[in-house]
């Protein structure tokens, strides 16, 4: 397997530029923009990117617009900066994902519109598949997937059915591929050739889609002792037939501590990925973390109290572990690891 690992942090430093996590404060979203071209986005980084449709997977969206880097795209609110990142982190990745341009319709995995599309701040550049598989706990696991791919931690893909029985990619690129007991276990059989390539990947993906959701997700994740100290990636979620889940996608703060938050959501039926709007607040479409109480999203309510996040793989502990990387992300002294 080609090794992607020492690539990441080089990759980072070039795709957001030392002012994209200061930007000025209380510039729009198109000020940003006019400040800072159209970012190159890298096949190695969002590989869904190059061609908007995979073996299996045509596009049912829209095609691929102009994109930019979330991060490029939405300001911090007046008196807040970004929080320092690890150059590897799963947040730094969450920073650099690809929005389309403006604010598109949000559309199901068939091409139709959403009938509700007054939740949506931003969509994310990312395709959806033709199929409803990819629905709210499945995005996030899209994501995840997709960023520990890209760090390559291969090895540590691996994600839990409803039963409780894993699938990891390793197993499944290796050939093996599962099948369920007439007592509901779930066994595995080498029935294919080994198979590293990205169309693969999305194949188990697509069968951990139709397996798993919020309910398994939520066991595989740690409850956060205190929801205002959120970080990207963390996520909101409760597991249920139906349950729910959304990302927490960039952190800001200001001078006292005070932090606060982007959420994106997918959700049933399954479709386009998108930042959501905060229409209870004044800073939308950021929300201020608190430690308890309600949070309030266009389409759910739910509590501060369900914040889980995920353990982190082998992998990136070795990352947290090797330091910083100077200037990487513009903040002089390097990176800070405090987010992690």
């Amino acid at each position: 397997m080609r090794r992607r690992i020492a690539r990441f942090p080089v990759l980072f430093a070039l795709l957001l530029p030392a002012a994209v996590l200061h930007a000025p404060e209380g510039h729009p979203p198109s000020a940003l923009a006019a400040m800072h071209p159209t970012s190159s986005l890298s096949p190695a980084l969002y590989p869904w990117l190059p061609a908007r449709s995979h073996s299996g997977h045509p596009s049912a969206t829209m095609p691929s617009a102009p994109f930019r880097a979330l991060a490029l795209r939405i300001p911090p609110p007046p008196g807040y900066r970004r929080i320092l990142l690890s150059s590897s982190s799963f947040g730094t990745w969450l920073r650099g994902l690809p929005l389309r341009d403006g604010n598109p319709d949000v559309r199901l995995y068939d091409g139709t519109l959403k009938p509700f599309q007054t939740a949506h701040y931003a969509v994310l550049d990312l395709d959806v598949g033709g199929k409803d598989l990819q629905q709210c706990a499945d995005s996030i696991i899209r994501l995840r997937a997709e960023y520990l791919r890209s760090l390559g931690c291969d090895d540590g893909i691996a994600f839990d059915f409803t039963s409780g029985d894993s699938a990891s990619w390793s197993r499944w690129r290796s050939g093996e591929r599962p099948a369920v007991t007439p007592e509901g276990r779930v066994t595995w059989q080498t029935l294919d050739r080994p198979d590293a390539t990205y169309e693969n990947f999305r194949r188990y993906l697509d069968v951990v889609f139709s397996y798993a959701g919020s309910v398994s997700l939520s066991r595989e994740m740690d409850p956060v002792a205190d929801p205002s100290r959120v970080i990207p990636g963390d996520v909101f979620i409760e597991g249920g037939f139906p349950g729910h889940a959304v990302i927490v996608m960039d952190v800001a703060m200001n001078e006292a501590g005070d932090r606060v938050f982007l959420l994106a959501q997918g959700f049933t039926p399954a479709q386009d990925m998108h930042i959501l709007r905060n229409n209870g607040e004044d800073i939308s479409p950021w929300y201020r973390a608190k430690s308890e109480g309600k949070l309030l999203t266009p389409e759910w309510h739910s509590r501060f109290e369900t914040m889980h996040r995920f353990p982190p793989a082998s992998c990136e502990e070795r990352f947290q572990m090797a330091g910083v990387i100077p200037g990487a992300m513009g903040y002089g002294g390097g990176l800070s690891l405090q987010s992690r």
